[in-house]
């Protein structure tokens, strides 16, 4: 960007500048105006794109303070590309929603080299190339952080937004304008292009992170767990000087979008990715410059995906793979998208990383209907960017199975960098003081009134049949309020909890009567926040009762089963009147749930807050949305039982049933000798394994599903 004879220049005219301490006149002062934008601009350059600063912290904030005293003394001479206007008001009220320029779809995954080459050849076979020729890719660090969009129109950035739902994102110009990494004017005049939409990805150093943490933990704040969430979390903060505080900063990789002042498409001039991305490296913006490669071959490819696996926890930032692009742009054209991703781009995601810690202690937790949950206590241990010090062991069981003891060294692996889980006990280091795991035999929350745990023969968790010490009634408050139950937006767990210790709730028809007055003048809350969740309740009062089926709590009673008997019931309470057989005439509700949804009912505790509820404006009669789905008789998979399994990319799990039952099908919620179709999408587990084993179930993937119903 800058030749030897520009930065000699600059660094001279620098030094110039900050010994002269004359006031200039009005003449004098627009060219001073001009130097002083051109040397700031290519300081921050060299200190946050290049990581090489050639002045020192407190020259370059004499220069931004000598700009600021001269736009103050002739404001004629502010300007929107100024370095001064990145300093922002503080936001206030909401983000706005804007559209993109053009849709952020998704990326497909790969995982290892037969993805990748399964990606060439669908490449050859869309963008018409004959099996034998060699592709060229772009392949370039998937980094972890927040996406952002970049609007510039006639050389000045006027528009930043987060990536949204690929449509919309939301507007958050004045928190782009405090990253130093984003240039506030940049000459895309001079390529012919008036408009152009960036995209790039806003991240913190690891290094800067950990200085971040540390201060918090000094003031006494909450640590950010990862600097994922510090960097996303900043990009829709309220108070733009967070931005700069924590560091944050932007690799821009993709110029999504270029057009003149007709409105022209200005990309066709360019005939590689590559060609772009090294434009937007001239115009002074951060790029992935020396961590890319133009690999001549999907073989080359998978080396170098291979390569940064291996080193990536030496990469300054946070990444979970690499991302392959075809090069050529005209390939990218005739290769097209899906409506969920390109098809001439695929992610290759890293493996799940693990590490060893030390397994201190286990504590037990009690659930909403009463089961034990033992979680392991370890060692702080970095996992994919996360520090992790809890894991769930899940039973009594999985302990023993593991033959985990009190002090092991244990690994630790976070499976596809979300959920940790111990693999194993490292035996060959024990030294003998490891201490066998005591499973408790009473409640370990109330320690006092000794109340013996029960398991059943068909269960594996223990659990506590009468709980006494209010553990259950909080767990089951938190589920009613969650989103798959009575989706309560603005009660979290922590709202409840807080709202259960002030005495507000002591049932799931508190909910329903909170004092809005009470709430607005409880610390932390206020006015705004009693009101949204005034507007959350009155909203859950309208929904549809299989949603307060689920919500609940009642044991083996989920959502499928809930949505079941909704479509069979004029109101909720009608339920205390059926018996064993009424409820297993419905296909796919079996003898356990119904048990446990009659014992439930015969409760006249429960039946008088169901009733209290209703008095309080909780619908308890059915809904359109509570009615049976019609179903296809002549739909491609009518007379068909099918089963969702594994991780959807272009379908959730309840589109897609929906989709499939609008087929035709019947939904089945269990691999048994009676499925018919399995769809398995990303990371599969035991369905899969099963259906396999019985050798009778059509196995297809989600876009074999796709096509089927096409």
């Amino acid at each position: 960007m800058y030749t030897p004879e520009a930065q000699r220049r600059l660094f001279d005219l620098s030094k110039k500048i900050l010994k002269d301490t004359t006031i200039p006149n009005p003449l004098e002062a627009a060219a001073l105006s001009t130097a002083l934008k051109e040397v700031i601009v290519y300081h921050e350059h060299r200190y946050y794109v290049l990581d090489n600063p050639i002045i020192s912290d407190y020259e370059y904030d004499m220069l931004y303070k000598k700009l600021q005293s001269l736009e103050t003394l002739y404001p004629n001479l502010k300007t929107l590309d100024s370095p001064t206007q990145r300093v922002s008001d503080d936001l206030t009220g909401a983000f706005q929603s804007v559209p993109h320029q053009i849709p952020m779809l998704s990326l497909d995954n790969s995982y290892n080299a037969i993805d990748l080459n399964d990606f060439d050849a669908q490449v050859k076979k869309t963008g018409l190339i004959a099996t034998d020729v060699e592709i060229e890719y772009c392949v370039e660090p998937k980094f972890d952080g927040g996406t952002i969009v970049l609007l510039y129109e006639n050389d000045v950035l006027i528009r930043a937004a987060t990536r949204g739902d690929g449509k919309n994102g939301e507007e958050m110009t004045a928190n782009a304008r405090m990253m130093r990494s984003i240039p506030l004017g940049a000459a895309f005049s001079k390529h012919g292009i008036y408009k152009a939409e960036l995209r790039g990805e806003a991240l913190i150093r690891k290094d800067v992170f950990e200085k971040v943490n540390k201060k918090r933990e000094e003031d006494g704040e909450t640590l950010f767990a990862n600097p994922r969430n510090a960097a996303t979390g900043c990009l829709r903060t309220k108070h733009p000087a967070d931005v700069a505080e924590r560091g944050l900063e932007a690799f821009v990789y993709q110029l999504g979008y270029a057009v003149d002042k007709e409105g022209n498409n200005r990309l066709e001039k360019f005939k590689t990715h590559h060609e772009t991305i090294a434009l937007l490296g001239d115009l002074g913006f951060k790029i992935p410059e020396t961590e890319t490669k133009i690999c001549k071959n999907i073989a080359e490819v998978s080396d170098f995906c291979n390569e940064w696996q291996e080193k990536r926890d030496r990469y300054g930032y946070e990444i979970d793979g690499m991302v392959v692009k075809v090069n050529d742009l005209a390939t990218q054209n005739r290769c097209g998208f899906t409506s969920h991703h390109p098809r001439w781009a695929v992610a290759f995601k890293f493996k799940a990383k693990q590490a060893t810690s030390k397994l201190l202690n286990i504590e037990y937790q009690v659930g909403k209907v009463g089961s034990v949950t033992p979680v392991a206590k370890l060692e702080p241990v970095q996992l994919a960017g996360v520090t992790v010090s809890s894991v769930s062991l899940h039973n009594e069981d999985f302990i023993r199975s593991k033959d985990l003891r009190i002090g092991d060294t244990v690994l630790v692996e976070r499976a596809g960098d979300v959920i940790p889980y111990i693999v194993k006990a490292m035996e060959e280091l024990r030294d003998g003081t490891e201490k066998a795991v005591e499973f408790p035999k009473f409640c370990p929350v109330n320690t006092q009134e000794k109340v013996k745990l029960v398991r059943t023969g068909t269960e594996a968790a223990w659990r506590c049949p009468n709980c006494t010490c209010g553990m259950q009634d909080m767990q089951r408050m938190i589920h009613h309020v969650s989103k798959d139950a009575m989706d309560m937006e603005g009660l979290s767990e922590s709202t409840v909890r807080r709202f259960q210790q002030v005495g507000w709730l002591k049932n799931i028809s508190d909910f329903y009567q909170l004092d809005y007055a009470k709430i607005a003048k409880l610390d932390g809350f206020g006015k705004r926040s009693a009101e949204n969740i005034q507007k959350a309740v009155e909203k859950a009062k309208q929904n549809p009762i299989q949603r307060v089926l689920y919500s609940l709590c009642i044991h083996h009673l989920g959502r499928k089963v809930s949505k079941l008997l909704a479509a069979e019931l004029g109101h909720v309470v009608e339920l205390k009147d059926w018996d064993l057989a009424r409820f297993t005439a419905i296909k796919d509700v079996g003898p356990v749930v119904a048990a446990n949804v009659i014992a439930w009912f015969e409760n006249e505790k429960n039946i008088a807050i169901l009733k209290e509820m209703e008095v309080l404006g909780v619908n308890m009669k059915p809904t359109a949305e509570d009615a049976k789905p019609a179903v296809a008789t002549d739909g491609v998979l009518a007379g068909k039982t099918i089963l969702f399994t594994g991780a959807l990319t272009q379908y959730t799990r309840e589109t897609a049933e929906k989709a499939a039952a609008a087929a035709g099908a019947t939904i089945a919620s269990g691999v048994s000798a009676k499925l018919n179709i399995l769809v398995a999408g990303e990371k599969a587990g035991s369905k899969l394994k099963k259906a396999q084993t019985l050798g009778t179930v059509q196995i297809l993937s989600e876009q074999a599903f796709i096509d089927l119903l096409n």
